[in-house]
């Protein structure tokens, strides 16, 4: 799907503000109300929208911990990323599981509720002998940006 600046600027608002009202949305996007909507309806059927939520100050409702963890598989045949992958995917304190190129094959961010749950959360991971050969923690001390919003118009030079 092709996107125009009117559809990005439906994009942005939308991401900034998922609660934002149809009118709001048409005033920022520059539609009136009923073409915005479509719109809206037509970028959420070609999956660009795939949902809505609230972000969460999670320090306000309890006590966190957050991880980085880098992890490096003892093998590297197809079956053993698909092991390793169901096995994470499973996992709710594994809020993202990045695969990544150089000299290890995944990042994770792990939300805990102190540094012993990470460790048993680890204990039970390396138990499972899901293929971890070795791993290296990052503790999170203090979250200088956290964005949630795509800077769209970074990625989109000359579209809006």
């Amino acid at each position: 799907m092709k996107l125009d600046a009117i559809d990005l600027r439906i994009l942005d608002a939308i991401q900034r503000d998922g609660r934002i009202t149809k009118l709001a949305l048409a005033e920022k996007a520059g539609l009136s109300p009923t073409p915005c909507w479509m719109r809206l309806q037509k970028l959420e059927k070609a999956g660009i929208v795939s949902g809505y939520h609230a972000h969460l100050n999670l320090r306000k409702v309890a006590p966190v911990a957050t991880v980085l963890m880098e992890v490096t598989l003892a093998n590297h045949r197809q079956a053993d990323f698909d092991r390793f992958e169901r096995a994470i995917a499973a996992i709710p304190e594994i809020v993202a599981c990045w695969s990544v190129g150089g000299g290890v094959d995944y990042v994770l961010k792990i939300m805990a509720a102190d540094i012993d749950a990470y460790q048993r959360l680890v204990d039970g991971l390396l138990d499972r002998e899901i293929g971890i050969e070795r791993y290296f923690t990052y503790i999170v001390t203090k979250t200088i940006k956290e964005e949630t919003a795509q800077p769209l118009s970074e990625l989109l030079p000359g579209q809006e």
